[in-house]
């Protein structure tokens, strides 16, 4: 069993997302900490700068309910992590952070971009610290 889980969630996948968790709980002992963790993309500021007021505060606040609502679901207590940064370091950031042994990640089926470009789970997989279960 594995004492810290993450559990990156994109919410445009939430389907997948449900199953990433259902598995990192199946990982986790009883006295385990289980992290369900939001990246919201940087945007550069040039970008930012045409978005309506408040956009990213609305991202945040959009995902932190959504996953709430998850996590509530769950008899077991999850943490909710919201950050802003480039997907995969913020997930490896975290999981140094938070000394996480084991993330759950969900990875859809690569396009032929991917094995040049690399996806996120990719990514994430080639440079943890800690184990990684790929979910597809």
């Amino acid at each position: 069993m594995h004492n810290t889980v993450l559990v990156p969630i994109d919410m445009a996948h939430l389907k997948e997302g449900k199953s990433t968790i259902d598995i990192a709980l199946q990982n986790a002992g009883e006295s385990s900490q289980v992290i369900l963790l939001n990246v919201i993309e940087d945007i550069p500021s040039w970008a930012a700068a045409q978005l309506p007021q408040g956009t990213i505060e609305r991202s945040k606040q959009h995902a932190r309910k959504e996953l709430n609502s998850i996590a509530q679901s769950y008899s077991v207590p999850i943490e909710i992590d919201i950050r802003l940064g480039h997907t995969y370091k913020v997930i490896l950031d975290v999981a140094d952070e938070k000394e996480v042994d084991l993330i759950v990640i969900a990875s859809h089926r690569p396009g032929f971009q991917d094995y040049y470009l690399g996806s996120t789970a990719a990514k994430v997989v080639r440079h943890a610290n800690c184990s990684v279960h790929v979910v597809r």
